[in-house]
């Protein structure tokens, strides 16, 4: 069985996540969604809450393949390994993502060389969508229905409020 470990913080979840986890599912017969616990970030949505997005949003996107909703607040070759996943997936959205991926991928292989890492370009439709920027178009009152999905328009409508 081929496990890939597509991970992020998902706050809040895009249309430019979804296609990256619905390609992945294509090339893995189990995929961990890691959702991670970073401090640093200060998320507008509790753990719980981004979980239960990804579980909502992933019914039915995966096909054959078994996807799995695992938080974690470790590294992400330790969340790798934890989960059995060979392989990290990492979507490029733009050049300027790939300096900090290729550093990442870099240090990766040093703690660990047996955990592969791929990159999946987002489709051209979604590769100037950003949860940061989404948030700060919600928080100003604007229409973001074209960024996410109309659950997660909802629940950020309701957070924001």
């Amino acid at each position: 069985m081929r496990t890939g470990l597509y991970a992020g913080t998902f706050d809040p979840l895009t249309l430019g996540h979804l296609d990256i986890i619905g390609r992945a599912c294509q090339l893995f017969d189990r995929l961990v969604v890691g959702v991670s616990i970073n401090r640093d970030k200060s998320p507008l949505f509790s753990l719980e809450e981004r979980v239960a997005m990804v579980q909502n949003e992933c019914v039915g996107l995966a096909g054959d393949t078994e996807v799995v909703v695992h938080p974690f607040e470790n590294l992400l070759v330790d969340c790798a390994r934890d989960t059995g996943a060979t392989v990290i997936v990492r979507g490029l959205r733009a050049v300027a993502d790939f300096e900090y991926e290729y550093q990442m991928v870099g240090m990766n292989r040093m703690m660990d060389d047996a955990i592969e890492t791929v990159f999946l370009m987002a489709d051209v439709k979604y590769q100037s969508i950003a949860s940061k920027l989404v948030k700060e178009i919600a928080r100003m009152g604007g229409d973001v229905s074209k960024f996410v999905t109309p659950a997660v328009k909802s629940e950020l409508a309701h957070k924001l409020g």
